[in-house]
């Protein structure tokens, strides 16, 4: 008699299992106008380290990312699993690139960011100062 995973027995094949919004080796796109954001590159900039308690980032959360070779910090600004109520979610995971001292590398944000980093304790004044517009 072969038994089954606890997750088949329940209906849920593997793929539910691992619903995190952002963990290490997540593929993520650069919103900013960087220079290193903006040059293409064969592979895409991935996590390999995210600064919280569980190791999974949500908006407005720090990581680490490995971009062309380099280590550079960034700041979640959208993500592609449902958050809480009234945030919205987004067609990509989105990411800007900021300094070891928070500021951003850019000068301008591509893309529309959660109103709710307003709200957030921390100091993204500066990234909040260079968005277009707010969703």
């Amino acid at each position: 008699m072969r038994l089954k995973p606890l997750y088949s027995s329940l209906g849920l094949d593997d793929v539910s299992i691992a619903t995190a919004a952002i963990q290490k080796m997540t593929r993520v796109r650069v919103v900013d106008n960087s220079s290193l954001g903006n040059t293409p590159y064969h592979r895409p900039p991935r996590v390999i380290h995210v600064y919280t308690k569980n190791g999974i980032g949500k908006v407005g959360d720090k990581v680490l990312l490995a971009i062309k070779g380099q280590k550079k910090k960034a700041l979640i600004v959208g993500h592609k699993m449902p958050g809480d109520r009234m945030t919205p979610r987004f067609d990509s995971n989105n990411v800007v690139l900021i300094e070891d001292n928070g500021n951003p590398t850019g000068t301008r944000i591509k893309v529309p960011i959660p109103s709710s980093l307003r709200q957030m304790e921390g100091n993204y004044s500066k990234v909040l100062a260079i968005a277009n517009t707010f969703v």
